[in-house]
């Protein structure tokens, strides 16, 4: 039979038909690994321009994903054509071993409350055992890199390093200490990056509040709505909130100043409230009103009105973000529980020891608040809303079920919560 094979003009390659990848891959890998080729490749790129890919280290938590794969073959791609491309570009490779994933971790296979040496102590074998684990995995992906000698944010070296740059950061007066409202998760008994924040719905008492003016500001109040006069009776600066566990922390309101409110008379007092949503506020309320008047929110820019049961006063604040989705028109703002609340007191010269933050990390209320001392914030809302209807200032109150932040680990409620903080100033010279 003739073999037709010598009338071809084809190549002759020692390479196999087949590719046989899962077999071939894991021999280049190890033959890498064995002629040390991460380490001749620096030799052969010294005295070359410097190219340094600086890699975000991924947690030391858990084995990789193809999240991991995708970013360490990229990165790999680059450092690789980099170097190609006749530059001295080394990669080392690093793991984060500090925070709230790893604490996680150790929480779900050891339980919570824990001695803190015992935590911290658990936490670095956990996050050691995980950094081998994962330096295999991506070492069989193929990526070269300085795999005897990786970055870790544990090492104490680094942390001893850490420490002598925040000095120098405070020799220089950049360091200084806040308060600033972040995502707080009571479970972890932590602050969470946006990140680790994620939506669900939950069912939330909606309540409207009234918020009783000061027996001195009646006469500018009447001014600002045109009028010689109030006539006798309460008037009210009316909220609506889904959140009654806040109004403890109440210490000002906020009105958009260019929103049109009115002065509303009713049988139980001068309401005032936008004129967009005056008629769903008093059908809420299943009251009557009339009109007596009308006037921009910038006319009763820090009139005072006083909190519904605490002897303090809540001034009238303006702010551009007060929205007539929905409501009154009239936002109450506790400073230490929203981050446009904060926003809004803290640029009306208000300090931060002035403040008031009773919840707790756990989410309790600090023994030392008046009515509500020791509660949950959560069950403290009935007893909170029952203390408005005591005082007279529950003007309306049902429930809703709405779009709310939930801790993505621990799948429960979060708020955002003012907490002491170290800061960096990069604005200072």
């Amino acid at each position: 039979m003739a073999d037709y094979r010598k009338t071809l003009n084809l190549p002759d390659t020692p390479f196999p038909m087949k590719g046989d990848l899962a077999k071939r891959e894991p021999q280049w890998v190890a033959d890498w690994q064995s002629r040390r080729l991460y380490q001749k490749i620096r030799q052969a790129s010294a005295g070359r321009p410097r190219f340094v890919l600086h890699d975000g280290p991924p947690y030391a938590n858990g084995d990789i994903h193809i999240g991991h794969a995708v970013n360490k073959i990229l990165k790999d791609i680059i450092v690789r054509s980099k170097t190609l491309a006749g530059f001295d570009a080394p990669y080392v490779p690093g793991w984060d071993c500090h925070g709230l994933p790893i604490e996680h971790q150790i929480e779900k296979l050891h339980g919570k409350h824990l001695p803190a040496d015992q935590a911290r102590e658990l936490c670095r074998a956990f996050a050691a055992e995980q950094v081998e684990r994962q330096k295999k995995d991506f070492i069989r992906l193929g990526v070269l890199g300085d795999w005897d000698d990786p970055y870790l944010t544990m090492a104490f070296r680094n942390e001893a390093d850490e420490i002598r740059a925040l000095g120098e950061i405070h020799r220089r007066g950049f360091l200084f200490k806040g308060l600033k409202p972040v995502n707080w998760c009571f479970d972890c008994g932590s602050a969470l990056a946006e990140a680790e924040v994620e939506y669900q719905d939950k069912e939330s008492p909606a309540i409207d509040v009234a918020f009783p003016l000061a027996d001195a500001e009646r006469g500018r109040v009447a001014h600002a709505f045109g009028r010689q006069a109030l006539p006798d009776g309460p008037c009210y600066a009316v909220i609506w909130t889904t959140t009654p566990w806040t109004i403890p922390g109440n210490q000002a309101l906020n009105l958009h100043p260019e929103f049109t409110y009115e002065l509303v008379q009713t049988p139980r007092g001068l309401l005032v409230l936008a004129a967009e949503l005056r008629g769903q506020a008093l059908a809420r309320y299943g009251l009557e009103g009339r009109v007596l008047g009308a006037c921009q929110g910038a006319a009763l820019s820090l009139v005072k009105f006083r909190h519904p049961f605490y002897e303090r006063e809540s001034p009238v604040y303006l702010g551009d973000y007060v929205t007539l989705d929905t409501g009154t028109g009239v936002v109450h703002s506790a400073p230490a529980y929203g981050l446009e609340d904060f926003e809004s007191c803290k640029r009306h010269g208000m300090r931060n020891e002035e403040i008031l933050t009773p919840v707790q990390g756990d989410g309790r209320f600090a023994e030392s608040l008046p009515f509500f001392g020791g509660l949950n914030v959560w069950k403290a809302n009935a007893a909170i809303i029952e203390k408005l209807r005591e005082v007279g200032s529950l003007f309306a109150s049902n429930k809703i079920t709405h779009s709310y932040m939930h801790c993505w680990r621990h799948k429960t409620p979060i708020i955002y919560r003012a907490t002491t903080q170290w800061f960096v100033g990069m604005d200072r010279q």
